[in-house]
């Protein structure tokens, strides 16, 4: 039944695609990708042939830090690194309602580690588009899935130096497959999204031992108020200073069938295959210069999170479930020199409680938009506390620095 799901999808998608004609359009290529999104206060650098056929617009962004990190029980010490070097390719071939987008990313935290037998994981996003008009968003190939609001905004869009410790374990991020988005934005009046996306389940760039499900998402966003001004929704903090109060309310589900990673999408691999629930619920809310964000997401499993090594019964590895709050409050001033407040609260299953801890976060920090988010002075200071089940807690901190710059 599942085969058959996806041989209609992708059946449809041939005969959409078959029915449109090439034609030449002259017009501004200046389009909302909405499962690709990415912060820029400019275009790029756009390159158009002389017949207007083709165009693509390249983009670059830098995310240097240092840290100073004092970890309980271990070493202080300093941290400098790249934190991402991406590269952006986006534009249309024939009209502009055929579309693609290739994002490549260089850091080493970006690639991960080089094993054998392994990827070379640098592709982040290879995707085609097909936007017949302003409402409607196909898409086919490696991107975003619509899931949690931190995640879907790009890194370059964060008001602190990093997503949470709920987004971190609990998001659903990239995958291959297809998707659909139905959006209706207006200005000053109620506004509404949907968005599906029908994939592999199994994350970016995987080859070999795929799985035999696949992951069903669907998210609805709401508007109450009308659209934030210049797409608001895809970067955090209020830096155009809203005239009007704006209020998004948005709730998606996934369900992953038979995945083999500890995240779903994410993580070191299972010994046994689980079916996972994800349930991502956000709400955001900008006006002259103040922002808030709350954001509430899940995981559970199917059967116990927990699997067992066959052949070592002494080995075991598990889903990663639980539930996590994220609270997050900032005010830009008109110097652009924001304050950011952010509270993380995360609470393992009982599946794993034994093995996981609970944890919470607090983090404050400075920001100074050069250039909007597209140039970046960010500083941030975290603290972070480890319940485990045992009784023991743990005290973590880090402070640190970063400059983002991008086109």
């Amino acid at each position: 039944m599942k085969k058959l799901i996806l041989l209609l999808f992708l059946m449809t998608g041939v005969v959409v695609f078959a029915q449109v004609s090439i034609q030449q359009n002259k017009q501004d290529n200046d389009l909302k990708l909405s499962a690709l999104p990415y912060y820029s206060f400019g275009k790029g650098i756009g390159i158009t042939s002389p017949d207007s056929l083709f165009q693509m617009n390249i983009r670059f962004r830098i995310q240097n830090r240092v840290s100073y990190i004092n970890n309980e029980d271990e070493p202080a010490g300093y941290d400098g690194q790249i934190r991402r070097l991406r590269l952006r390719f986006d534009g249309y071939v024939g009209s502009p309602k055929f579309l693609y987008a290739v994002q490549l990313s260089f850091a080493p935290g970006d690639v991960g580690e080089i094993k054998d037998g392994e990827n070379l994981n640098i592709i982040r996003d290879a995707v085609v588009f097909y936007r017949p008009n302003k409402n409607w968003n196909l898409s086919f190939g490696q991107t975003k899935l619509p899931g949690n609001r931190q995640r879907v905004n790009s890194s370059g869009g964060l008001q602190l130096t990093d997503r949470s410790i709920n987004n971190t374990k609990f998001t659903i991020d990239r995958d291959f497959g297809f998707q659909v988005h139905n959006l209706n934005e207006f200005q000053n009046s109620f506004s509404y999204n949907f968005k599906g996306a029908l994939s592999t389940g199994e994350g970016r760039n995987i080859t070999g031992n795929a799985d035999s499900g696949i992951a069903v998402t669907t998210k609805v966003e709401l508007f109450p108020f009308g659209a934030f001004s210049r797409d608001g929704t895809y970067f955090e903090g209020d830096i155009v200073r809203e005239q009007k109060p704006k209020f998004m309310l948005s709730g998606a589900f996934q369900q992953n069938n038979n995945a083999k990673r500890t995240q779903g999408q994410l993580g070191n691999d299972l010994f046994q295959e689980r079916t996972m629930k994800s349930v991502l619920i956000d709400a955001m809310f900008k006006y002259n210069g103040w922002a808030a964000m709350s954001s509430y997401m899940s995981r559970s499993t199917s059967k116990n999170a927990i699997t067992i090594n066959p052949l070592d019964n002494s080995q075991v590895s598990y889903a990663f479930v639980g539930e996590g709050f994220d609270y997050q409050l900032s005010y830009n001033f008109p110097s652009n020199y924001e304050f950011i407040g952010r509270f993380s609260n995360q609470k393992v299953g009982d599946d794993i409680k034994t093995l996981a801890p609970n944890a919470k976060q607090y983090s404050i920090g400075v920001t100074k938009y050069i250039w909007e988010h597209a140039f970046k002075v960010q500083s941030e200071l975290t603290f972070d506390t480890l319940h485990y089940y045992n009784g023991d807690k743990r005290n973590n901190w880090f402070l640190r620095f970063q400059i983002e710059i991008g086109i």
